[in-house]
């Protein structure tokens, strides 16, 4: 199984973590199934970019990028080339590096 490396967020992992996920799992799946509760206000349907992550190491292991993500990301803060929406960016079988960014566009987080 892959690993994710996910660098350290004030907030969501403070001492940064590391985790394993199958093949065809989103990056925001494996996140909330390991305990990382990253925001994904639109329950990862593709319709915000508060699951915004950017990937240091490993782009080749995400599956390619659609219109409607790319789109989408144009109005994330932060944004950077190597920038993908967890929720969208799926795992293939090499290990991958991300920082999660300290902000987004969502003023009204749920459940908090």
């Amino acid at each position: 199984m892959p690993i994710i490396r996910i660098l350290p967020h004030p907030e969501y992992c403070p001492q940064g973590d590391t985790l394993e996920a199958p093949a065809g799992t989103s990056l925001c799946e494996a996140m909330l199934e390991n305990g990382i509760p990253i925001e994904h206000a639109c329950e990862m349907s593709c319709a915000c970019t508060t699951c915004h992550v950017i990937v240091k190491e490993g782009m080749g292991s995400l599956g390619e990028m659609d219109e409607s993500e790319e789109d989408l990301l144009d109005r994330a803060w932060g944004l950077t080339p190597t920038s993908r929406l967890s929720c969208q960016a799926i795992l293939s079988n090499q290990d991958v590096t991300i920082e999660i960014p300290r902000y987004s566009i969502n003023h009204a987080r749920e459940n908090h």
